[in-house]
């Protein structure tokens, strides 16, 4: 990419910045429903759930961060069909703009979003006696694995955004993902699943992200998992980008 399609997307990207800024209400009710779910599992259910030494929040924050990426890349697709239904796409292919350069625009915005949203739930999480003694290096592979999980989200729902019928359908989609965790590892231990559950929650992309950023603030080893986790976020990344890219020529040609 030039410094052309650099200087155009960073000027797009502002643009819907503004428009998260001016309706701080979506970041709103992306933190509120994990953090409504954090409250509800440590305070709730935290006490009939065995995880040996270590509390409950600890456990489960893996979890629900995935959970807040899950629920924010929803308006990634809400403003996505907002601005097709607009026009606005189509008065920019007007101008002499790079032509992706709207949909990076989207793609980085809901990055930060989401970034924003992450920091609020763990500062929450401080609040309620999460505790690690993880050092730079692992806080470091946590984002890691937490941005490249948020991009391939977000090239996901960049599919539904460009060709959803309605703005209910559009945002729908993310229900699935934000169910996801509650098959996996993320709040009770999958030993615990009858035998076919079981086998689903340990083969499912979240299961090894899970376990993976769990370990990481647990200082311990994370073993095949991180390797496991890397490779359905770039598998997800991969096809998930391809296939938008084929729906946003289709629709902007």
């Amino acid at each position: 990419m030039t410094a052309y399609h650099f200087g155009d997307t960073a000027v797009l990207t502002g643009r819907t910045l503004r428009h998260v800024t001016r309706s701080l209400d979506t970041v709103i009710t992306t933190v509120v429903t994990p953090v409504a779910l954090m409250l509800m599992f440590v305070y709730v259910f935290g006490g009939a759930i065995d995880t040996g030494s270590v509390p409950y929040v600890n456990y489960m924050l893996p979890g629900i961060l995935l959970i807040t990426i899950a629920s924010g890349i929803s308006y990634t697709a809400y403003r996505l069909f907002t601005d097709m239904k607009s026009g606005i796409f189509e008065r920019f292919q007007s101008m002499p703009i790079a032509r992706s350069g709207v949909l990076w625009a989207h793609v980085l915005t809901s990055l930060v979003a989401n970034l924003i949203s992450l920091v609020i739930v763990v500062g929450v999480a401080l609040l309620m006696g999460f505790r690690t003694g993880a050092g730079l290096p692992a806080w470091l592979a946590v984002a890691g694995i937490l941005f490249l999980f948020t991009l391939a989200l977000t090239w996901l729902a960049v599919i539904p955004g460009l060709s959803a019928a309605s703005v209910e359908g559009a945002g729908a989609f993310a229900y699935p993902l934000i169910f996801l965790p509650f098959v996996s590892s993320a709040f009770v231990p999958t030993r615990t699943m009858p035998g076919p559950v079981r086998a689903f929650a340990e083969h499912q992309p979240v299961t090894s992200i899970v376990d993976t950023i769990r370990d990481l603030f647990a200082q311990r080893p994370v073993g095949d998992d991180i390797w496991t986790a890397l490779a359905w976020c770039a598998g997800i990344l991969v096809v998930a980008y391809v296939l938008a890219m084929a729906v946003y020529r289709r629709k902007i040609a």
